[in-house]
């Protein structure tokens, strides 16, 4: 069982591939590859996994969708991103295991699947969080077929949930326009100032990034000092808060992500004057984070202060995600080129932009229409 150097780095240390040939409890020829950090991590791999797949533990498919839980938890650990892995565990923890977990994968049959499915059918949730449910346990099995604990995924026979009232693009878009913005942001400068507390600042500040960047929620509360030099912001950094309550400093999502961000007047000038307060305060420097100080604000907590100024300033409430939108939506009906919103975005492929956004330009259509007009045969 060789133990191969990856191509990747992690916090310093070398990618190793570490891979097991096996038959599993049905006679079939397997093979598994994980991966690992730094050559003593591959080594104690290398040693868990021989004992694992040779020793005929468990490779049977008696263990439980719980036990199977567990264990790809573990082997993913270090391969996927801290956000997924947090997504995945609150799924998994209270839709997946009070009605499944302790059921074995060789009675998870497409009847128990189905069952399962009803269930969460009618727990309330939005059918896009009964899709990401279903993407949980769906990965969990997949995992199963390929180290061989199952011939088949049954979840892909019973399907994904499914939208039955067709929505379109705009149904799906919520988005605050400049006029509300204002309203909005009014709220959250008047509570900063009642307070004059550095946190509520910081929501201040928060929520003026979000609209004025369209930087995402990670990346905001990953923003440092340091980040920002001149009227340029440098994100190169995300915040993932993990399930126990820490904090966990990754890249951003994807190579597209590490971007530079030209920053417009009004943010320019807030951003000084909060440098300014953070500054009297003891201990500051210039790897403080800029909406939280020496911890990034917490998600709850953002979340609870945007319904505040929504109500206070008598609009709808959207999501932190949302101001993103509000962001690219800005843009696209100003007729800033897709491509450079996707940039600012950071989206890995402007499809992705022109998949969202492109009814946001109903402009072009009619400008359409009227060149080809001007075409006189």
């Amino acid at each position: 069982m060789p133990i191969t150097k990856g191509k990747g780095k992690k916090d310093g240390l070398q990618q190793y591939r570490v891979r097991v040939n096996y038959t599993d409890a049905n006679g079939k020829y397997r093979q598994v590859e994980r991966t690992a950090y730094g050559l003593s991590e591959a080594r104690k791999l290398e040693a868990s996994m021989q004992a694992q797949y040779t020793s005929g533990a468990p490779h049977s498919c008696g263990m439980t969708v719980s036990e199977l839980y567990e264990e790809y938890m573990r082997a993913k650990k270090h391969a996927v991103r801290v956000t997924t892995l947090n997504n995945l565990e609150k799924n998994f923890r209270l839709y997946i295991a009070p009605l499944i977990g302790n059921v074995k994968l060789n009675k998870l049959s497409a009847r128990e699947l189905q069952d399962w499915k009803n269930k969460v059918d009618i727990t309330g949730l939005a059918i896009g969080s009964k899709k990401q449910v279903y993407t949980t346990l769906n990965t969990i099995l997949n995992y199963s077929v390929k180290i061989g604990y199952i011939e088949k995924n049954q979840l892909k026979v019973i399907g994904n949930f499914k939208d039955p009232y067709f929505q379109t693009p705009t149904d799906k878009l919520h988005f605050y326009t400049p006029e509300q913005f204002v309203r909005y942001i009014h709220e959250a400068r008047k509570a900063a100032e009642q307070s004059n507390s550095l946190t509520d600042w910081g929501y201040f500040i928060f929520f003026m990034i979000a609209y004025y960047t369209g930087m995402r929620k990670g990346e905001i509360n990953a923003l440092t000092w340091d980040d920002i030099e001149g009227d340029i912001i440098h994100v190169r950094h995300s915040v993932a808060q993990c399930v126990d309550g820490s904090d966990m400093v990754t890249p951003p999502k994807n190579r597209s992500s590490f971007r530079d961000l030209q920053v417009p007047d009004p943010l320019m000038k807030v951003l000084q004057e909060h440098k300014l307060r953070q500054e009297q305060a003891p201990g500051f420097s210039n790897s403080l984070y800029v909406c939280g100080g020496s911890r990034c604000l917490r998600n709850a907590s953002i979340r609870a202060q945007n319904q505040r100024f929504a109500s206070e300033a008598g609009l709808p409430f959207i999501k932190v995600h949302d101001f993103r939108h509000s962001h690219a939506s800005l843009l696209v009906n100003n007729g800033i080129n897709i491509q450079e919103v996707a940039r600012r975005l950071g989206h890995s492929n402007v499809s992705i932009t022109l998949n969202t956004y492109s009814h946001l330009y109903p402009q072009e259509t009619e400008r359409a229409l009227r060149v080809l007009n001007d075409i006189k045969p």
